[in-house]
């Protein structure tokens, strides 16, 4: 085959890959006009291939934005400099319809039979702009509950323990022990939230932690009526910080029986991979369809939860680095398998 022949395949290949790429790709020359639009601008603006060439981009741009895309562009093919981010910047485009579409575009500049062209590759940004928005809100909603902690929580709690430790001083009640134990508790994840919302961090310093006793201690603070659970013996031990691991098991130990009953039976123990953990529960379990959604801040499928337990216990293993993600157990009921966890098999000293 000869070097035409070679020319003419790799421009039909590379016209192919162009025409299927899904990104949007446009074309203009010196003066704004379009000379190439790609299939995949339609599914990003609404607009054909026909509708779009031959005419200027200011059909893409918003009104109040065209004055300075005009002044860019000039500015550049005047001068050669650059006052944008070619390599990636977020501007708005105006969809056929109407409505503006957050997008993020990489342009490049290239000659051909000696004129000058511009070529951005256009991205919709829009779900990703939704989702910032949505940590955004969660966010917020993690500050409301943070002030409700340490404000309307603090004071009750800490009168709670002062009336609770001068009655262990005056009687010998060994059921007191148990009322200031949880107590104590309550201070440490008032001061873990509180934190966690000021500084952005998900857990603090780490160490070497028996799991057995995490489990054993998180079920004492939870109110677990006539629940019972099981954990391996043999599930080791993890580098992990332990009063965050605390909460990760006390959230879904209470989320097992505020949605299995206080007769709900909970098993903890390794994956057969050795990779992880599970907790599963002989309960409901979780419809596979909102599977995904009961880890958002807020969200919640009983009408006396407060939806922070599930996202708590994953902003926990997120901060671990490990990932937490919800099946089905063998009974129907509920199964959290977290991996990602480096297991260590000796026994803390």
């Amino acid at each position: 085959m000869d070097g035409t022949g070679a020319d003419v395949q790799s421009e039909e290949f590379y016209q192919t890959l162009v025409e299927n790429a899904a990104e949007g790709m446009l074309t203009i020359d010196e003066n704004s006009d379009i000379v190439y639009a790609n299939p995949a601008v339609e599914n990003i603006l609404g607009y054909s291939q026909e509708e779009l060439i031959g005419s200027s981009k200011m059909k893409i741009i918003p009104d109040r934005l065209q004055t300075a895309h005009a002044a860019a562009l000039e500015a550049y093919v005047t001068s050669g400099d650059r006052n944008i981010d070619w390599d990636g910047i977020e501007l708005p485009a105006l969809h056929k319809d109407g409505h503006e579409v957050p997008t993020l575009i990489s342009l490049r500049e290239h000659e051909h039979d000696g004129d000058r062209y511009f070529t951005g590759i256009i991205r919709d940004i829009t779900e990703r702009r939704r989702r910032e928005e949505q940590l955004r809100d969660q966010k917020d909603r993690l500050d409301d509950f943070s002030e409700i902690l340490t404000h309307d929580i603090r004071n009750p709690l800490s009168v709670a323990r002062g009336h609770a430790e001068l009655a262990q001083e005056t009687h010998d009640v060994p059921e007191l022990d148990r009322v200031v134990e949880p107590l104590e508790r309550i201070d440490e994840l008032v001061d873990d939230v509180a934190a966690l919302s000021k500084d952005g961090q998900t857990i603090g310093s780490t160490e070497r932690v028996d799991l057995s006793e995490v489990v054993a201690d998180a079920w004492r603070n939870v109110d677990t009526g006539g629940a019972d659970y099981h954990t391996d013996p043999e599930i080791g031990t993890v580098e992990a910080d332990e009063s965050r691991l605390h909460g990760l098991f006390e959230n879904l130990i209470g989320n097992a029986i505020e949605h299995g009953g206080d007769d709900v039976s909970i098993r903890v123990g390794r994956l057969p991979d050795g990779d992880g953990l599970y907790l599963e529960d002989d309960g409901p379990g979780i419809q596979e369809s909102i599977r995904d959604d009961v880890f958002e801040y807020g969200y919640s499928t009983s009408s006396d939860g407060t939806g922070y337990g599930l996202s708590i216990v994953k902003q926990i293993a997120d901060g671990h680095g490990w990932d937490v993600a919800i099946t089905e157990s063998d009974v129907g009921g509920a199964r959290f398998e977290i991996t990602g966890i480096d297991f260590d098999t000796e026994q803390p000293d």
